[in-house]
Parts: structure tokens; sequence; C-alpha cells
């Protein structure tokens, strides 16, 4: 019967415990900095993502390569395809610098299509 009540006390100490250390990792204060920190986080744009302009990486394959590309790479259908492959592989959830599933090569053939895609509508 005492091994019982031991037991019983250890137990209750040992929820107590857990309740500070919950108390400490959830209070208002730490989640207040911890919000903070993600608006700061989320508004801090790169020197060089100029305006009109937004960064991706290609993480297929191996190393991953950052691109900062016009904003006019969105009426592109291949660049499209790849955002809608984007969203379904990682959601809508991604922080920071948008990755791509593809590799860099990849990448750098679908802006060459929207770039060769603008020289063939000038010469008509």
């Amino acid at each position: 019967m005492d091994r019982r009540k031991d037991s019983i006390k250890g137990l209750t100490k040992l929820k107590m415990v857990i309740d500070k250390i919950q108390r400490g990792l959830f209070s208002s204060e730490s989640r207040k900095d911890a919000d903070d920190g993600e608006i700061r986080g989320a508004t801090k744009v790169p020197n060089d993502v100029k305006e009109g302009h937004f960064a991706v990486v290609a993480v297929k394959g191996g190393e991953p390569k950052r691109f900062v590309l016009e904003l006019s790479h969105l009426s592109n259908p291949e660049f499209l395809r790849l955002l809608e492959q984007a969203k379904m592989e990682y959601g809508f959830q991604q922080k920071g610098v948008l990755a791509v599933p593809c590799r860099p090569e990849e990448l750098q053939n679908v802006l060459k299509y929207k770039r060769n895609r603008r020289i063939s509508t000038e010469w008509k």
C-alpha cells in the first residue's frame, strides 16, 4: 500500500512540474516575443530583391539555388505550373523565400521560355 501512495505522490509531483513548464513555455509574454519575431522576419526583404521582384529557390537535385525574378514571370504558364506543384508539395505555409520543386536548370529553362516568348512577339 505504501508503494502505491508513493507512486501516486510521485506522479502528482511530476504532473505539477510538467504544468509549470508548459505554463512557462506558453505564457503570453513568450508568445508575444515569438509573434514579434515572426512579424519582423516576414517584413524584412533582402537587399537584392528590388521592388517588382520576388525570390524563389529551386530545391530539387544537388545544391538549392536562389533566383530573384521579376513579377512578370507570374504570367508565365510554365512558371505557374511550378507554383502549382509547390502548392501541392509544400502547401501555403512556406515562410521566407518561395521553394519550387525543380532543379535549378529546370527553372532556368522555364525562365528562358518567358524571355523567348517575349522576343518572338516583338518580331510580329
